[in-house]
């Protein structure tokens, strides 16, 4: 906090200090103190001017203080202010007194303090620590991080907090797949609004927390941090009185992340905070915010093109742009990210001081294997699904991704019961998704990723239980080495293959260019 004191050798300076007006211009917030003889000084009412216009063209809070003045006497110009402005007028140019007068009038139109000074007045260390405690909070919600983590998320965390202001919107879902940002996003709405809480935490990987440590540990975890005090309940629900009264009378914001089973949120005690607690809860799966009782889901979006190119440029040059000479080259990679910002940041930190050679040997990789550390995240994705919603997967990461939401449909019902609710369920997960035509549509890192699982099967193309290259087709049928696991879904251009090759005797090579 930087104080400028009206001294008299400011006086006789016609403009502003040179730091002055920069503390003005870098800071978030301006306190002003009006006191009986402010309007006296020119130096006074240059800065106020100058303070003023700030505020009404950048994000700049004014804060003005009334020390035993009545904010009705600045606004309306009466009494002393009356005088001092009279008086300048007298030796100011008109213009500038004008300006002045302006932006006393309109500072006397804000809210602020009005410390009178009388007995019944509250003290003026009363009134300081109320000061000091609202800049804090003003400050907190301003504050913007310098964190490269947090490009492109404006927008989303300017609506989640609408939705968090609307009085109905109790518990709130951040909704989409592994990698896309929900913790992030949670992280930066929590920061801006917690300091207006009685209490708060943020409990991250609430899944691999349970499971590790156990339901009860976790949850004595967070109610121990809400409640000031180690709290110990062994049972599946808050069964003490005590402990429900108390939750009961504090207004609290809650995180919990990466909630994989709606059983997780009842666990967590939500029903019990009181009245205007907020709760933000990220999934991977829809079905799981909807069966805790979320109010609003909010699905996270993925990054556009403009704010993926200044994260991957963070991380790939430590700069907001692509050097002009790896700017084809960083497009590339923009599209097989898709917006992902866990894939643009893996990728970016790969890539960070090779050389151009490099760069073109990565984008080759690509379009073959998945990045291991963003497999690891989509990996766990998949891990939770059953043993049906992952052949599913696999059958549309390898062969069906592109096709109509009906005809796949049509397809793996066929071949599994229930194959609609298993479609279904990807949808919740994120792992695939419905574009505007009815055609299903896969993340290009999700659909590498099933790809892989299945070259990992085996080494040889006929062990393996999918295939979707017609070159592996080709030699796996030219040496009859393919098995019946994996005839059953691309059977018909491998059937078409069999007679062609074996009965009719067509050259491979034709008959590859045939079927492409």
């Amino acid at each position: 906090m930087n104080v400028f004191f009206d001294e008299d050798k400011l006086e006789k300076g016609e403009q502003l200090s040179q730091a002055l007006s920069q503390a003005i211009a870098a800071s978030n917030l301006t306190i002003v103190v009006l006191s009986f003889d402010y309007a006296s000084s020119k130096s006074c009412l240059a800065e106020l001017c100058d303070i003023m216009g700030r505020k009404g063209t950048q994000q700049h809070t004014v804060l003005p203080i009334f020390y035993h003045v009545d904010p009705s006497h600045v606004r309306n110009i009466v009494g002393s202010f009356k005088e001092s402005f009279e008086e300048h007028e007298s030796n100011r140019p008109l213009d500038e007194v004008n300006r002045w007068r302006d932006a006393f009038v309109e500072i006397g139109k804000l809210k602020g303090w009005h410390i009178q000074g009388g007995k019944l007045d509250r003290s003026e260390a009363e009134n300081i620590e109320d000061v000091v405690e609202h800049v804090i909070k003003e400050l907190n919600s301003k504050s913007k991080s310098v964190s490269k983590e947090l490009v492109g998320i404006d927008d989303q965390k300017k609506k989640i907090l609408q939705l968090i202001e609307e009085e109905d919107n109790r518990i709130i879902g951040l909704w989409g797949m592994g990698g896309i940002g929900k913790t992030t996003l949670a992280e930066a709405v929590y920061n801006e609004i917690s300091p207006t809480f009685q209490c708060r935490c943020f409990l991250q990987d609430v899944s691999e927390k349970i499971e590790k440590q156990g339901k009860e540990s976790l949850r004595n975890e967070l109610l121990s941090e809400l409640l000031n005090s180690k709290t110990c309940v062994d049972t599946p629900s808050i069964r003490s009185v005590l402990t429900q009264q108390r939750l009961s009378n504090m207004k609290v914001i809650v995180v919990l992340d990466d909630v994989g089973d709606s059983e997780q949120i009842d666990l967590m005690g939500v029903k019990h905070f009181g009245d205007g607690s907020k709760i933000i809860i990220t999934s991977r799966d829809r079905q799981v915010l909807t069966n805790g009782g979320a109010d609003k889901i909010h699905k996270v979006n993925k990054l556009n093109e403009d704010d993926s190119l200044q994260l991957f440029s963070t991380f790939a040059f430590k700069s907001l742009n692509p050097a002009p000479d790896f700017q084809y080259l960083s497009n590339n990679f923009l599209r097989y990210a898709q917006g992902s910002p866990l894939a643009l940041k893996v990728l970016g930190s790969k890539l960070y001081t090779k050389s151009r050679k490099e760069w073109e040997s990565e984008v080759d990789k690509l379009k073959e294997y998945a990045k291991p550390k963003i497999s690891q995240i989509l990996m766990s994705s998949f891990d939770e699904l059953d043993e049906q919603e992952k052949n599913i997967f696999l059958d549309i990461a390898c062969l069906l991704k592109g096709k109509s939401k009906k005809e796949v449909e049509e397809i793996l019902s066929c071949l599994y019961d229930g194959a609609m609710c298993g479609i279904s369920d990807l949808l919740d997960k994120c792992l695939i998704e419905v574009d505007s035509n009815g055609v299903i549509c896969m993340h290009d890192m999700l659909e590498e990723m099933g790809k892989d699982i299945v070259r990992r099967e085996s080494k040889d193309p006929g062990e393996r239980s999918r295939l979707w290259s017609l070159k592996d087709m080709i030699q796996v049928l030219k040496y009859n080495k393919v098995s019946i696991s994996c005839i059953y879904i691309p059977f018909f251009f491998l059937l078409i293959i069999h007679i062609m090759t074996n009965v009719l005797g067509y050259n491979m090579e034709s008959t590859q260019v045939l079927l492409c």
